[in-house]
């Protein structure tokens, strides 16, 4: 065969092949650039150490308003549920059979005197009379001893005008505390104090007020341990504060102080009880009052903030995914129990200068580059710089 027909059609299958291969490369899609991303390059910062608790209210001072003496209720003199002062007459018992009382022991008391004076006159007159040996040595002593039981008399008679003048001050019924009063507890013409003493009301101080709460023992025992390591400084019992929230979901105006922890465990609760003092001027809280509060209990150091839609969270927990040095997305898994404002604290998990992922996680996964651009919060709150470019950039 000629050499010369067989290059003719190698010459064209070498021309098909060439005209295949550029129209594969003609067709090829290039390779999608890494999606950009918000970050906010996080930093450790120290934030107080609050615990959102439930709360309820007391009186600062609570005084029970007793009868003590027995006697008909006449009246009662204040108007329930308003403020009294201390020393108020607030009920009148019945004071004549009192009175009556009162000036029987004053006769007695008379009576007690004048005899004292007869026997001083008759022993002072034996006195005289003994050493001229008129009188014998048994009518001295008779003389003396007469003297000596009158003047206990007086005494006696004395102590039972005493006695006397402070029942019937007990009559008059008065507020031991400053405070408001309470509902009346026995009505006029009742006899109180009749072999005990009849509760008539109660007055409480309500300015300020007691809040009492309580701590978990193994809140206590990991707030202990962080402080052991260094990572929490706890505030003295008189430096701790409380802000109480009104039913509302307002927040009340005067914080409280913590004043008392108590140094066992509730065994109905197994926990430790705190009390607070709350002012309470306007007497805008009332006793019995369950309330929310936040107690800030010393400062946690080398925490982090994080925006709030950088935290995500599945069946393993808490989580955030960052932009490494090499450019890739990670996982980072963290603990975040507390909102502070619009941002997570972030207790641990991440370190100094972590890229933290705020706005377009819905385009990265694990191990996947990402292009990397500050993130600030928009009008909204949820805006990011980054998104706001590629949006101009459409």
């Amino acid at each position: 065969m000629n050499p010369s027909s067989l290059r003719a059609p190698l010459l064209c299958l070498g021309l098909l092949a060439l005209a295949a291969c550029g129209g594969k490369d003609r067709n090829a899609q290039p390779a999608p650039p890494p999606p950009q991303v918000g970050v906010v390059t996080v930093a450790p910062t120290n934030q107080p150490l609050s615990k959102d608790l439930v709360g309820r209210l007391s009186p600062y001072r609570s005084a029970d308003v007793r009868a003590r003496v027995a006697g008909v209720l006449v009246k009662r003199v204040y108007a329930e549920g308003s403020d009294v002062k201390k020393g108020q007459l607030l009920f009148q018992i019945d004071p004549a059979p009192l009175k009556a009382a009162l000036d029987a022991s004053l006769a007695n008391l008379a009576q007690a005197r004048a005899s004292y004076t007869n026997a001083k006159v008759a022993a002072d007159r034996v006195r005289e009379l003994a050493p001229k040996g008129y009188v014998s040595r048994s009518d001295l002593d008779n003389a003396l001893a007469a003297e000596r039981t009158a003047a206990a008399s007086v005494q006696q008679a004395q102590a039972n005008v005493q006695t006397a003048r402070i029942n019937l001050g007990y009559a008059s019924v008065r507020s031991p505390i400053d405070g408001r009063a309470g509902k009346q507890q026995v009505t006029e013409g009742a006899l109180v104090g009749q072999g005990d003493a009849t509760l008539l009301t109660t007055v409480d101080q309500i300015d300020p007020l007691y809040v009492n709460f309580s701590l978990s023992t193994a809140e206590l025992d990991q707030m202990r341990r962080s402080q052991a390591d260094g990572s929490v400084t706890l505030a003295a019992t008189d430096k701790a504060t409380v802000e109480v929230a009104l039913p509302d979901g307002s927040r009340y105006d005067h914080p409280g102080t913590v004043d008392f922890s108590d140094t066992t465990v509730n065994p109905a609760t197994g926990s430790v009880d705190l009390r607070a003092t709350v002012p309470n001027p306007d007497h805008v809280l009332l006793p019995g009052m369950y309330v929310t509060l936040k107690a800030r209990l010393g400062e946690q150091h080398k925490v982090f903030l994080v925006p709030q839609p950088a935290l995500q969270r599945d069946t393993v927990g808490a989580y955030v995914m960052v932009v490494g040095k090499d450019g890739k997305v990670a996982r980072k898994d963290v603990t975040a129990d507390q909102a502070i404002g619009s941002n997570w604290l972030v207790t641990d998990g991440l370190a100094a200068n972590d890229k933290v992922i705020v706005s377009g996680l819905q385009k990265v996964k694990d191990g996947a580059p990402a292009t990397a651009e500050p993130w600030t919060p928009g009008p909204s709150g949820s805006a990011s710089a980054s998104s706001q470019s590629a949006a101009r950039g459409k």
